[in-house]
């Protein structure tokens, strides 16, 4: 949401793995090296290890655009499977046809040896990546071992990768796998940046997209690998974090305080460690300050203005000790306090709920009870996915988002628009609340409801000819070398295909030159005479 404010034409700190922005530091190019050595020299293991977030998963996809044409790879991200699973997952990822309904250990492998001797007579040798290779157990590494038993007389026929976590490193030294740690022919352990590199990193993606390289100066930076202590997502994390706080109070450049902010709300919003460490004298100063405040919202007061909202409810501390909800009288009451954490637990707000009250905005009578299912039967469908705060107000329309309170706990609110940049929630109409409040605690999920331009047709592809192709058209704003009589054609055609990706490229969607609820949704936000609902943007 902050890409427009500082001029960047994509996001710059995205954890996503884009090799657009790899930085091969010194250690990275080294990584790289050992890699691409290892391969070189054809059969037998290559390892790289290092800690969580320092970049491997980032160094295999650029060792990926590095490897030659002729070698062929199958790349095992979730590696927490047996040896039956492992063998059928590197069939899949080589295109090797086996019988599906006998997925013994012998016929994989057969199937997989006589791949790898078709392709070594073919000139093409392959290569197995295993990530998070720390996962695996040792029965699956023990037949990984014994895959590197398939050769010809002079040629190993398979090249094995293995990616990882330290603990890798301890797992390989185990006595049982010292026949496999035997064959590593190159190994590397990838570090951390050191500030310099932290440096250089932050300036490196910041000019990839377009941005100013001073926006963080040299203290907000060493600050930065201080609290990341070098580690690359980390450092993505409290950047990004901290031009949301810059962009939220205004600040063209990230500050020291800006950064220490983010630091609490994205390394550690819960700071018990260092309550624990308090002393007894610190504690006692914050109970005492806690009895205070305790006092203050519950000793009774004859004012009728002094009232808490805990949960869309005003409660008065000057009637009984029972909690009471209390009629929303704006002229009478002055809010003193709102938290929408503490707001979100008390209503409790569940998806049926919410798709309830989200119902009745379209004139829909729905019980409370009510899923997706039900609310076809009313002509409106459900659109679900996953989105940031920009790409949301984008679609104009009032929406469900999801809320993680913790693993466990779930809930979910009705955005309704926003005041003065800060969102407006079905909890409260009339309260906006702090947006860098809001995007901490939303997971990204969000769900919509949307009724089709043309009864039950939701999606539509080229080459298909309906109604609903008519509608896109009358919709999609044309270049000028699109045809006027072509306006009136219900045939989905190349050159409508090329219009509807441009479309989906502008607003941010997947292009894919397919019209799925997503991209009628904003196409009809070009029709005057929609009548759906939409955002308030001037509470």
């Amino acid at each position: 949401m902050y890409q427009q404010f500082f001029n960047f034409n994509t996001a710059p700190f995205s954890i996503a793995p884009d090799p657009h922005f790899i930085y091969m530091s010194e250690r990275h190019q080294e990584g790289l090296a050992h890699l691409l050595y290892g391969i070189s020299q054809g059969g037998g293991f290559v390892a790289l290890t290092g800690e969580v977030g320092t970049g491997k998963t980032t160094l295999c996809h650029c060792l990926l655009h590095e490897l030659p044409a002729h070698i062929d790879i199958a790349l095992i991200l979730n590696p927490k499977l047996n040896t039956i699973e492992l063998l059928a997952t590197i069939c899949d990822e080589l295109h090797i046809p086996y019988d599906r309904d006998k997925q013994s250990l012998k016929n994989l492998i057969d199937c997989l040896n006589q791949h790898l001797l078709t392709a070594h007579a073919e000139g093409r040798r392959t290569v197995l990546m295993i990530d998070e290779a720390q996962n695996l157990s040792l029965d699956v590494l023990e037949q990984i071992r014994l895959l590197t038993n398939l050769e010809t007389s002079t040629t190993k026929l398979l090249q094995i990768i293995l990616i990882g976590q330290p603990e890798l490193k301890q797992l390989l030294e185990r006595r049982q796998l010292r026949q496999l740690n035997q064959r590593i022919t190159a190994r590397y352990h990838l570090t951390s940046l050191s500030f310099s590199e932290t440096q250089e990193y932050i300036k490196h993606r910041l000019s990839v997209c377009g941005g100013n390289s001073n926006i963080f100066n040299r203290g907000s930076m060493r600050k930065i690998f201080k609290l990341s202590q070098g580690i690359p997502r980390l450092i993505n994390v409290l950047c990004d974090r901290a031009l949301l706080g810059a962009y939220v109070t205004n600040s063209r450049f990230v500050t020291k305080k800006i950064i220490n902010k983010a630091a609490k709300e994205v390394l550690n919003p819960v700071a018990t460690s260092t309550i624990l460490s308090l002393s007894s004298a610190s504690l006692g100063l914050i109970l005492i300050a806690v009895l205070g405040i305790s006092v203050y919202y519950l000793v009774p007061d004859k004012s009728p203005e002094k009232h808490i909202i805990l949960s869309g409810s005003f409660i008065n501390p000057a009637e009984s000790t029972q909690l009471k909800q209390v009629d929303l009288k704006p002229e009478i009451l002055k809010v003193r306090q709102v938290d929408f954490y503490s707001l979100l637990r008390q209503k409790q707000t569940s998806l049926n709920t919410a798709i309830h009250e989200l119902a009745n905005f379209w004139q829909k009578k729905t019980t409370p009870s009510t899923n997706c299912k039900k609310v076809e039967a009313k002509g409106l469908h459900c659109v679900l996915g996953k989105s940031n705060w920009e790409e949301l107000l984008a679609f104009n329309r009032p929406v469900i988002m999801e809320f993680s309170i913790s693993d466990t706990e779930k809930y979910y609110a009705i955005l309704l628009g926003s005041k003065e940049g800060d969102p407006v929630f079905s909890v409260n109409a009339d309260i906006s609340f702090p947006i860098e409040k809001i995007l901490a605690l939303w997971n990204g999920f969000y769900m919509m409801l949307w009724q089709p331009p043309i009864q039950n047709i939701k999606v539509i592809y080229p080459g298909q000819s309906s109604e609903a192709v008519l509608w896109v058209r009358k919709h999609l704003p044309f270049n000028t070398n699109h045809s006027l009589n072509k306006l009136s054609s219900t045939f989905f055609d190349a050159q409508l295909k090329s219009e509807v990706i441009k479309f989906q490229q502008l607003h941010q969607l997947i292009p894919d030159g397919i019209v799925g609820p997503q991209t009628f949704i904003h196409l009809s936000n070009n029709d005057l005479s929609n009548k759906s609902p939409k955002l308030k943007l001037d509470y």
